[in-house]
């Protein structure tokens, strides 16, 4: 006996077609300001109109970075205010055991995204640039959570990205952090390694592990978590975020963002 399959429906995406509807604008209005936006910043796109009633009708979940950079600067809105598909993330608790794990029902989607006009990023999807790193762990000798914060330095060669946090740019003094990661389509994933201050809490203890994260449509933005082991015996995972900060990698741009990070 065999059962047949039901075909999932895609759901349309009525968010972006009132924008679209708001700004007086058809589909075939809407593709000209992405092609004309994508131009006048110096990433060119083939924006079309079937292009937008697939992203209306929802069977296409998100748009490529390039589009989706240039459909923030055409509606001034955050792509996350324009009905796509977020990626989300959850947080970290206290597991009962000395160690930690995530809270499923806790997870919400980003709040918010840098808009065209704060932020700009390197064309040809090349993600190399100045990062804000920002992850959460849970301490179960403290019985607290707290954030590691870093500006980190991100060179992409190919498919690989390598990172390295700014000497006197972490939120701790003295933890320098570097992460490995391979880059494919819109998932990343690699290792992470952080040498804490031999002052601090942790002593100069070595920690590392393994991340995975999703770069949302506008490549502005790393969502994912990691993992690690904990000195329980345990292994420990937690919620971790890029947030993209400045394309260029020279001198001056290095200077500017070796400071500590707003916690």
């Amino acid at each position: 006996m065999t059962t047949a399959k039901t075909a999932v429906k895609p759901v349309p995406n009525a968010k972006l077609r009132a924008v679209r509807m708001g700004l007086l604008m058809s589909q075939d209005d809407l593709a000209r300001a992405i092609r004309e936006a994508g131009t006048a910043a110096g990433e060119p796109n083939d924006a079309s109109k079937r292009l937008v009633q697939r992203w209306e009708a929802g069977t296409t979940g998100a748009p490529r970075p390039v589009y989706a950079r240039a459909l923030e600067r055409v509606t001034g809105l955050p792509i996350d205010s324009l009905g796509f598909v977020p990626v989300a993330l959850a947080s970290v608790q206290s597991d009962g055991q000395g160690g930690h794990d995530l809270e499923p029902s806790s997870a919400t989607a980003p709040t918010s995204t840098p808009t065209a006009q704060t932020a700009t990023r390197t064309p040809n999807g090349n993600y190399s640039g100045i990062w804000l790193s920002r992850y959460e762990f849970f301490s179960s000798g403290r019985d607290e959570t707290f954030t590691g914060l870093h500006y980190v330095v991100l060179l992409q060669h190919g498919n690989k990205l390598t990172v390295r946090s700014l000497p006197d740019a972490s939120l701790n003094p003295n933890s320098p952090l570097t992460m490995d990661l391979t880059l494919d389509g819109n998932v990343v994933t690699g290792t992470w390694v952080e040498e804490t201050a031999s002052e601090g809490y942790y002593a100069g203890a070595r920690y590392h592990g393994a991340i995975q994260m999703l770069i949302e449509p506008t490549g502005r933005r790393m969502v994912g978590k990691w993992l690690g082991f904990g000195k329980e015996f345990d292994v420990n995972t937690g919620p971790w975020i890029l947030e993209f900060k400045d394309a260029s990698t020279n001198k001056a741009a290095l200077e500017k963002w070796n400071v500590r990070p707003e916690a």
